[in-house]
């Protein structure tokens, strides 16, 4: 990926001094402030944390960072809610936004982030982050407006046009318009069009302002009539052309290489994924389109548990790792596209461009993507659950083991049980 390096690089070096002095980040737990510090992050998937990039933030403040990645935001999800409030949490975990709202009924368990900090975020990321008594608790890392990655020599194979524009062009339409165009590839290739069947519920339902709760608490999920069509859309037409029914396998980490489908739904953190577990496939591009418009799949957020035993170390290397110029570096590895006000007017965003992905403009077309989004779902705090149950209901589908209405007389009976 190329991001104007050297501007980033200096960039990140002024970030590292953001409030932070080389011995000086005071430890809460009572340990003693002359020793040396180590802290522990703990993510998921790629947030574009690299070890050179920790090891920036080591040289600057004398302090050692421990990086645990888990496989899935699943993972995280389940050793967060396990732990929290006890012991065992990294001195800094990251929470996905599908669970977001559900890690906000703990709220009093978090450190809330600095006054000083406010304002550096977008509204909407802040305002999520914010608990009842006024407590911004979380630090914004990413959001994810989505584009359309595709195999560029695949498509060339299919008949399909393989330039950026005249895809994008190919793919300004509804769901139905994406739908037929994967059953016309399928048909000319007899190969499966796109990666997984639950990615596209996931695209889908990210375009509804509710899905399985509504903001006062009210449990909509089995009568929410948009859930319903999304679901029969997704087995009915999704599925036919899906190689999986949903990400995250080895399988499917497999194919990103293999050439077994030519399409995914790419929100930005999705490019480090693809990049970094096919480095010597060539032929991804990405187009400026989406189906529907736009939709936004994923940002996560940095939370401090306040009975770690180093919270105003954790505290620094959060906000340090939030911080514009750090935000563009994560951007340069991994495609993660910034949520930071001053990163997102930055001329380092604007002309930024990915090789591995042909040199799409990468800066240029996230952002377009973002400014498509229309709708921000509202996600209760039973919204993983709930969304989780609706995929398996997709998978028992995919694989055979329950038709469509008994699997979806399935997750209604699950959902009655939560």
């Amino acid at each position: 990926m190329r991001t104007s390096r050297r501007t980033i690089a200096a960039a990140v070096a002024g970030a590292a001094a953001f409030a932070l002095v080389a011995t000086g980040c005071s430890q809460g737990g009572g340990t003693d402030p002359n020793e040396p510090v180590t802290l522990t992050l703990a993510t998921f998937n790629d947030f574009g944390y690299t070890d050179e990039l920790l090891a920036q933030f080591t040289e600057e403040t004398g302090i050692e960072v421990v990086h645990n990645k888990a496989a899935t935001s699943n993972d995280a999800r389940a050793n967060y809610f396990q732990k929290l409030g006890k012991t065992g949490l990294a001195d800094v975990e990251a929470v996905e936004i599908d669970w977001f709202t559900e890690a906000m009924q703990y709220a009093d368990l978090l450190a809330p982030v600095p006054a000083d900090l406010q304002g550096r975020w977008l509204d909407w990321k802040e305002a999520s982050a914010t608990d009842s008594a006024g407590n911004l608790i979380a630090y914004g890392t990413d959001i994810g407006p989505q584009g359309i990655c595709y195999r560029s020599d695949l498509f060339a194979a299919a008949g399909l046009p393989t330039d950026r524009a005249e895809v994008a062009a190919l793919f300004d339409g509804d769901w139905d318009n994406f739908f037929e165009i994967g059953a016309q590839y399928k048909a000319a290739t007899g190969k499966p069009f796109i990666d997984s069947a639950n990615s596209v519920l996931q695209g889908i339902v990210n375009q509804y302002e509710l899905a399985y709760e509504d903001p006062d608490g009210t449990i909509i999920a089995t009568e929410n009539p948009d859930i319903r069509a999304a679901y029969d859309a997704v087995v009915e037409k999704a599925v036919p052309i899906a190689a999986y029914s949903g990400q995250w396998s080895e399988d499917w980490f497999a194919s990103l290489a293999s050439g077994e489908f030519a399409v995914m739904l790419c929100p930005g953190w999705m490019l480090g994924v693809i990049s970094g577990n096919a480095p010597e496939t060539t032929g991804w591009d990405i187009a400026d389109a989406f189906p529907g418009g736009g939709g936004n799949w994923g940002g996560s957020y940095l939370t401090v548990p306040a009975n770690g035993k180093n919270v105003e170390a954790a505290q620094k290397l959060a906000a340090w790792l939030t911080s514009p110029e750090v935000q563009l570096q994560a951007f340069a590895n991994a495609g993660t596209f910034p949520s930071q006000v001053e990163a997102l007017a930055s001329d380092e965003l604007a002309s930024a461009t990915n090789e591995y992905f042909n040199n799409a403009p990468t800066g240029e077309i996230l952002t377009d993507r973002a400014n498509a989004i229309t709708v921000a779902t509202y996600k209760g705090p039973q919204y993983f659950q709930f969304h989780d149950a609706l995929q398996n209901a997709v998978t028992r589908v995919f694989d055979g083991l329950e038709d469509q209405e008994t699997s979806w007389n399935t997750w209604v009976t699950e959902v009655s049980a939560f």
